[in-house]
């Protein structure tokens, strides 16, 4: 029996990053872990030599919880990054961090924009993605280059432009 050839960039691809998955929400609607998988990995910018991200999928108690815990913020939120060296690179070292998504509110806000769920979640998970390589959106000229970037991501996933409405 011949063996199934793999395609090397692929494989590379896949080398970069290791990703866990700890699904605490009960939702019944979250993405499937190959979409997650290709988000992530999309997202990661070409000097990522090797990724260790772990993925938490919360309801909204524990989404409001860690968001007051860290963010001073009494709400559940869509998105939360957590990187290891607040997203500056260490020579040597993987990019490692945590991205937190809640999946009541991505739920919620994909109906109020009339959004896909897939396609909301692959916009928040590069979003988050980019947060953890040290992009940001705070200052004007810092979010025009995080938004233009994740616009090009979701494009070559195959999503639209998140930002198309605000463009208008």
């Amino acid at each position: 029996m011949k063996k199934a050839k793999r395609n090397p960039v692929l494989q590379r691809l896949a080398e970069r990053l290791e990703l866990t998955l700890d699904e605490r929400s009960e939702s019944a609607l979250l993405p499937a872990p190959a979409l997650l998988r290709r988000c992530c990995q999309a997202a990661l910018r070409p000097g990522v030599r090797h990724a260790q991200i772990s993925l938490v999928m919360v309801d909204a108690e524990e989404g409001r919880q860690l968001n007051h815990d860290y963010r001073g913020k009494d709400y559940a939120t869509n998105v939360l990054s957590f990187a290891l060296n607040e997203g500056d690179f260490v020579p040597g070292l993987p990019l490692i961090g945590d991205l937190v998504l809640c999946a009541p509110v991505v739920e919620k806000e994909a109906a109020e924009q009339n959004k896909p769920l897939d396609a909301h979640y692959a916009h928040l998970l590069v979003h988050g993605m980019l947060h953890l390589q040290g992009y940001d959106h705070e200052v004007d000229e810092e979010a025009e280059i995080m938004e233009a970037l994740e616009t090009v991501i979701l494009a070559q996933l195959g999503y639209p432009d998140p930002y198309l409405e605000e463009k208008h």
